[in-house]
C-alpha cells in the first residue's frame, strides 16, 4: 500500500513532507496572524454590532417581513417535514417571506418558543401576528382563511413590481 502511495505521489509530482517538520505548534497556530501590516483584504470588513437580546432579535425578524417563518433549515433546504410543508404552502401562494433557521442558533430556537408560547417549530408570523405551525397553516389554507390573510400582502407585492 505504501509503495502505491509513493508511486502515485511521484507520478503527480507531490512531495512527501512530514508535518512534524513544521514544528510542534504549526497546526495549533497556523491560522492565527498577528501581523500589523497584513493586507486589508484579510482584515474584518464589517464591525460586529451588538444585536441585543434574543427577544429583540425575534421582534426585529418579525417586523422586517410581512410573513416570517421560524423554521428548521432554510426555505431552499428545509430540515423537517413540517418546515417543508409551511414553505410549500407559502410558495403555493407566491408570497415573499423571510425565514430564520432555528437550527443555526439554539438561543433563537428556545427563545421563539417562549416568545410565542408555542412549543413547536415551525412558527409562522403574518404582519407581526403569530399564526401557528404547519398544521394550523394547512387548516387555514383548506378553509380559505389563509388566502384572506395573504391577499393584501400579495396585492402589495404586485403593486411594487
Amino acid at each position: 500500500m505504501l509503495a502505491s502511495v509513493r508511486s502515485l505521489s511521484s507520478r503527480v509530482g507531490l512531495q512527501a513532507v512530514s508535518r512534524a517538520s513544521y514544528g510542534p505548534l504549526y497546526h495549533k497556530y497556523r491560522f492565527m496572524s498577528t501581523d500589523e501590516d497584513s493586507h486589508s483584504d484579510f482584515k474584518p470588513q464589517v464591525k460586529a454590532v451588538p444585536v441585543g437580546t434574543i427577544e429583540e432579535q425575534i421582534k426585529a425578524s418579525i417586523s422586517r417581513d410581512n410573513v416570517h417563518v421560524f423554521m428548521k433549515g432554510t426555505p431552499e433546504q428545509p430540515q423537517c417535514g413540517f418546515s417543508r410543508m409551511a414553505c410549500a404552502i407559502l410558495n403555493a401562494y407566491g408570497v415573499k417571506y423571510g425565514a430564520t433557521n432555528v437550527l443555526a442558533d439554539p438561543e433563537i430556537r428556545e427563545g421563539i418558543k417562549e416568545f410565542s408560547s408555542w412549543p413547536t417549530i415551525p412558527q409562522v408570523f403574518i404582519k407581526g401576528e403569530f399564526i401557528g405551525g404547519a398544521d394550523i397553516m394547512y387548516n387555514m389554507h383548506e378553509s380559505g382563511e389563509l388566502m384572506k390573510m395573504l391577499q393584501p400582502i400579495l396585492e402589495e407585492q404586485e403593486a411594487k413590481k
